[in-house]
């Protein structure tokens, strides 16, 4: 309902008869991120450091990611956060692969290798995705059984929790050497898909450059557009 609220004022504004999918696809973006903040003033080395970001996050999916493609990267600020790759499936899955969860890690990571490898230091902008790797790759471990070491094994249950949504409440079903042996699994996937993400990168130098040159330019690059600068660069 909002979703179509949003869209019909952006219709009105364009003074449209009906509301077509360039309208409802803003919209999505309004509701799902905020509204764009374009007076918000940035600083030229802060919006450098947006644009490599960003455009890491969008070459890692290009390049990674078997089920995702790039709909719109920006670097215009919405909501809480200073810019945004947003990518979308190529079909609705019900399942999630091993492989693609690792894919959803290094796409994760793209941004926080992006600043490393341009900028030559990382921000506080790749917490959240930080968190997102560290929680894919934990559920792995935990919840999947997708460890190599621990196998298939499951540590911890939903059902044992006390406080719910805190995870302090939870219940532990295991050992501390089986946590550390968790911890161990945790950082080895993680530390495993960083060092691909940097690699990928650093064999797309001249794309990650491009990219991030438009990004700086025009601020806002669609999917198809993100596809035509990829494969020119």
């Amino acid at each position: 309902e909002n979703l179509l609220n949003e869209a019909a004022l952006l219709a009105a504004r364009k003074n449209l008869k009906v509301i077509t999918m360039a309208e409802i696809k803003e919209a999505n973006y309004k509701v799902m991120m905020g509204p764009e903040k374009k007076s918000r003033v940035i600083s030229d080395k802060e919006k450098r450091l947006t644009a490599y970001h960003e455009a890491g996050h969008a070459i890692a999916v290009r390049l990674v990611s078997t089920t995702m493609k790039v709909d719109r990267v920006t670097i215009i600020p919405s909501g809480r956060a200073g810019g945004f790759t947003s990518y979308k499936p190529d079909e609705d899955r019900q399942y999630t692969t091993k492989a693609q969860l690792i894919e959803q890690i290094i796409v994760s990571l793209g941004g926080r290798a992006a600043e490393e490898l341009m900028l030559g230091e990382i921000s506080t902008g790749a917490a959240s995705d930080l968190k997102h790797a560290n929680n894919i790759a934990r559920n792995m471990i935990t919840k999947y059984g997708m460890s190599e070491k621990l196998g298939n094994l499951i540590f911890g249950d939903e059902n044992d929790e006390i406080f719910i949504g805190r995870d302090f409440g939870h219940t532990r079903n295991y050992s501390e050497e089986v946590a550390a042996e968790i911890d161990k699994e945790v950082k080895r996937i993680i530390d495993t898909a960083y060092e691909k993400t940097l690699n990928i990168l650093r064999e797309n130098i001249n794309k990650l450059h491009k990219i991030a040159e438009v990004l700086l330019e025009k601020e806002k690059i669609e999917g198809a557009e993100f596809e035509e600068i990829f494969a020119n660069a």
